[in-house]
């Protein structure tokens, strides 16, 4: 059974979501660490940019890997070759 696009996408938001607080929160301990003084509005602007990026590529991995199982459930039936 796959999931939906809009299962998929509200998948990708939540894993998204995590990663956004866990980036934001790293990002703010380890830029300092490494010589990068960011603002609080520069570190979300950077954390935002790279959430965006990473929910296209997270909604596409996932509908690629649907599609994918998709036709191979269509050969084992024969309906595909």
């Amino acid at each position: 059974m796959s999931q939906s696009r809009t299962q998929s996408l509200i998948e990708a938001l939540t894993n998204i979501g995590v990663g956004l607080a866990l980036s934001f929160g790293v990002q703010l301990l380890w830029f300092p660490l490494i010589g990068h003084e960011l603002t609080l509005v520069d570190n979300a602007l950077t954390t935002a940019v790279f959430t965006g990026v990473s929910i296209v590529r997270s909604y596409f991995v996932r509908r690629y890997f649907n599609y994918k199982q998709y036709v191979n459930g269509a050969r084992e039936e024969g309906r595909v070759k």
